[in-house]
Formats: structure tokens, sequence, C-alpha cells
């Protein structure tokens, strides 16, 4: 990847990645050219994951989520892309690397499991020999040996009689069972960092949960680090520690979980909150939507990139404007928005969480 030069912020005690981060990335920016102009897909973020916890990155479609990650495995191509900033994974830079080294990296130090699992999967090749192929380049195991691991990454991850259906193609699984596959290939050299690229959004609620239940378990078995991406705040509750929330390509909210579900601080934020159908909810209820579009990429908005879409523009006072600044990044629990801490307080109060109850 060829890279950008820009100007990283200046370290200080809020700054995110002080600390225990076993990944930690670093006002990155991620741009393509197209014949239309460049598109600027990730603009400046920055975050943390610390061994043994999970991130939730959440946003609509388009937010940066993963190109993010894709530039965390070097996935992007070089021809088209321009990546800058820094991105450390247990201290050693991944930005720059050679495509050698992250070879090392891919599948043994970190691994993906990809949205669908159906194209992700070589439809030629048993799933088996799938799982066992990076085993063995990483390992250097005999083919017995891997394909001894395959049936045990199979048993791990709940595929039933797996010393049979290691022989099976992809096309003979079930969706939910191609998932758990693809979770197998990518833990099967027990990865330090597990991202998941919305590995849920395809399979039916029970086959959902037990994939949930799954990552947490063999998080616990395996401590490792995992980035979630996902559009569903629901399961971001069920499954990460801290949340970052995107849009248009920046963090617009972070913190843990529970303070950001419980009290968030970012108009975007409610607006996703209050667009979740509730159980409690009746039955001829209309959902509240987020009205308006996410802003193109080629040419983001000046200002903050949320305030075409943001109802409460005008009641930032003073020098500030919405329109024309660009809010600070959070650093640490904060969200980037030029609303007082009392004013996000006020209308989250009396104005949104109403509309959650």
């Amino acid at each position: 990847m060829t890279t950008l030069t820009t100007e990283a912020d200046a370290p200080g005690p809020d700054r995110p990645g002080d600390g225990d981060a076993f990944l930690s990335v670093r006002d990155l920016y991620v741009h393509f050219a197209t014949e239309d102009g460049t598109v600027k897909a990730v603009d400046g973020l920055s975050f943390d994951v610390a061994r043994g916890r999970t991130l939730g990155i959440v946003g609509e479609s388009g937010s940066g989520k993963s190109v993010t990650n894709l530039a965390v495995l070097g996935l992007h191509n070089p021809r088209s892309t321009e990546v800058a900033g820094e991105i450390l994974l247990d201290g050693q830079q991944l930005i720059g690397a050679r495509e050698k080294t992250l070879e090392t990296l891919r599948g043994n130090k970190m691994a993906m499991i990809f949205q669908d699992p159906l194209t992700a999967l070589s439809p030629y090749y048993t799933v088996g020999r799938q799982i066992a192929e990076p085993f063995r380049k990483h390992t250097g195991a005999s083919k017995r040996e891997a394909r001894l691991r395959a049936i045990e990454m199979l048993d791990k991850v709940g595929i039933p009689h797996p010393q049979s259906r290691v022989d099976d193609y992809p096309h003979q699984f079930s969706g939910g069972m191609r998932q758990r596959a693809m979770i197998a290939m990518a833990l099967v050299c027990d990865p330090d960092l597990l991202i998941a690229d919305e590995p849920t959004t395809a399979l039916d609620v029970t086959v959902q949960a037990q994939i949930l239940d799954l990552l947490k378990d063999l998080q616990q078995e395996f401590g490792s680090a995992i980035v979630f991406i996902t559009h569903d705040l629901g399961v971001i509750a069920d499954i990460a520690d801290d949340i970052l929330v995107m849009y248009s390509g920046r963090a617009v909210e972070r913190g843990a979980v529970r303070e950001v579900l419980r009290a968030p601080q970012h108009p975007y934020t409610w607006g996703l909150l209050t667009s979740m159908p509730r159980l409690t909810g009746d039955v001829g209820e209309e959902l509240s939507p987020i009205h308006g579009t996410p802003p193109s990429l080629l040419a983001p908005p000046p200002g903050c990139p949320f305030h075409p879409r943001c109802a409460f523009t005008d009641e930032v006072a003073g020098d500030r404007s919405c329109h024309r600044d660009r809010p600070a990044p959070p650093a640490g629990r904060g969200a980037a928005c030029h609303l007082t801490a009392e004013q996000k307080h006020t209308f989250f109060t009396e104005q949104i969480k109403p509309r959650l109850s």
C-alpha cells in the first residue's frame, strides 16, 4: 500500500491507545482513487483493542467499517489505495510492511471472519482442506496432522459428525454451518486478533445467538482481541465490551457499551437507537428513521459530516458551527459533537429516552 503523509495527533493522557492495546490504530486514512475523484473512505480514525476484549464497530453501510479492517489486514489494492497513519499489531507497524510480512501474520496472528461464507469459501475444495491449509502453512504440520486439526476445529465450533463433514464441500453445509466453518478456519492457528465482519447478518435469530455465544466462548478460551463489525446495536449490546460508532469514515462516538447505550452523546447514535424496533412497542408503531442519506465520500460536507441530517444544528451557540467547524474526534468516552455536555444530557433525557422506553 502507498502511504499518505499526515500529521498525527500529539500523544496525551486521554489519547486512545496509551495502555495495553494489542491492536492500536492511529489517525488512519484510507483513500481510493477513482475516475470521479478521491473517495475518502476512512478519514482520521483512531481506536484500540486489548487482548480478551471485544470492540464493536457500528454504523450504516458505507461508513468505513469494513474498509478499516481490510486496512488492518493489508488487503487493499496498493495500486488504487492510499493508506496513512499507524496500525500497530502488538507493537508491529503494519502500514508499509512488506507483503511477505503481512502474509506471515494473516491467518496466524490475525484473522478475519468474512460476511458471506458462501463467497469466502472456495466451492472447489472441501471444507476440511480449506481449514487445514492455513494451519499447514503457518505451522509446517503434515497433511494428517492438519486434517486432524480441521476435525478438531469443526468439533469445537459445533459441527456435528466432524469426522465425516470434514470431507464435505461448502454447498453441502447450511448457512449457519458455513459460518461456523469460517470461524473454525479463522481460529485454526489460535490468532491473537479476530476481525468479524457482520458474521451474523444473513442468519436467523436462533443461529445468530449460537454464533455469538460461540465467539464469546472461544474468546475466553484463546484470549483473543476481537473487532466485531455490525450495523445492529442489539448484537453489539450482547457481545462487545466497547463500542465505536462510525459515520462518513470518522468516529463520532466511543466508549464502554453500557455507557454509550445508556447515555449516548451524539445525535447520530440517538438516531440509530430510535430507528430500531422495540419488543415492548405497539405492533402498528412506525419506526423513526434517520432522515436523509449519508454524504458522498467523494465530497464530504464541511464541518460535522452529520450536520445535513442532524436536527440539533441550530442549538449550537457561540463561535462554533456544525456547518463549518469539524468537531474533535472522541478521545476515550465521548462524542464528536459541538453540543455542550449539558445540552447532550438534556436533549437525550427529554426527547430521545422517552422514545426508547
